[in-house]
């Protein structure tokens, strides 16, 4: 274990061994995709996605070695022991750094199928990791603004019709979809702008999450609400590769899914929007008490 490094010695090293994992690991993905690709048939590309979700998980599995070897951090979890590895689960959690996304796969990762998100159309042009989320079936979003839409409301639905054609390929195989309602990380400056009416979160966007229930069809079993909170005020992806990180709590809720919040349309039905948006709500209420508990016990 390196944890008694100088914190940018064994940030840089940790940083190293992710990008050879990265490297190494992408090459095999990329040319199992590209043979996906030249024989359109169906049973051999579900073959072939089967071992690009191996290889992601491998992927994992040595940047999960890298945290362990050079940070010396105190988790506090709680909600694994009953997850299956074989089900279909939505999947959602505050968002406050890239780090988040670390520390899910770090313990949801063979516990629950692979978790898959839906990105920014921007972070396609990633370096490596931009193809290998595009060779993994991640869904790349294009997000209009209100002002957009109503200046081309031939767009309206197109994110829709993204989130369909991304579920339609989410139910050959088991999948995590990941979901984070706030849409952006958590900052005071984002909370102050939207009069946000919770203490550690930004409002909820329920559109994402209501596109997905509808496009799987019931299929999804549950949803694993994911709450994380981080001793230290810093937690940037540097901060935590630098050490300066010591305790992190990880809180999993499994919740059922009302089966009636999978039937509605969103888009069109304004009632059944505003109870879709209830639902969401209540969640997220509860997660801001939670959040306020565990920082009670952090003093």
């Amino acid at each position: 274990m390196l944890w008694f490094l100088p914190g940018p010695i064994k940030g840089v090293i940790a940083f190293l061994i992710m990008l050879v994992n990265t490297v190494v690991m992408c090459t095999p993905l990329f040319l199992l995709t590209l043979l996906k690709l030249l024989i359109p048939i169906s049973a051999w590309q579900t073959i072939v996605s089967r071992w690009l979700i191996v290889i992601a998980e491998s992927w994992v599995l040595v940047n999960n070695f890298a945290i362990a070897f050079t940070q010396r951090i105190e988790w506090d979890v709680q909600g694994l022991d009953d997850l299956k590895y074989s089900g279909w689960y939505m999947v959602s959690c505050n968002h406050q750094s890239w780090v988040d996304i670390l520390i899910l796969q770090k313990f949801l990762t063979k516990r629950v199928p692979f978790l898959k998100f839906f990105l920014k159309q921007e972070l396609i042009w990633v370096p490596i990791l931009g193809v290998a989320w595009w060779a993994l079936d991640f869904p790349f979003m294009k997000r209009f603004s209100k002002e957009y839409l109503a200046k081309h409301p031939e767009m309206k639905g197109k994110d829709l019709e993204t989130t369909q054609k991304a579920c339609e390929k989410f139910k050959e195989i088991p999948v995590s979809v990941m979901n984070f309602f706030e849409g952006t990380r958590f900052t005071p400056a984002k909370h102050k702008r939207q009069e946000s009416p919770y203490q550690y979160l930004l409002k909820p966007k329920s559109g994402g999450l209501a596109y997905v229930l509808s496009a799987m069809g019931g299929q999804l079993h549950a949803m694993l609400d994911v709450t994380i909170v981080y001793q230290q005020e810093k937690h940037e992806f540097w901060d935590f590769l630098f050490g300066r990180v010591n305790k992190v709590v990880v809180r999993v809720t499994e919740r059922e899914i009302p089966e009636e919040m999978a039937q509605g349309d969103y888009e069109n039905h304004p009632e059944f929007r505003a109870h879709f948006q209830s639902w969401v709500s209540e969640i997220w209420g509860q997660k801001d008490q939670q959040i306020a508990e565990i920082y009670q016990t952090l003093r």
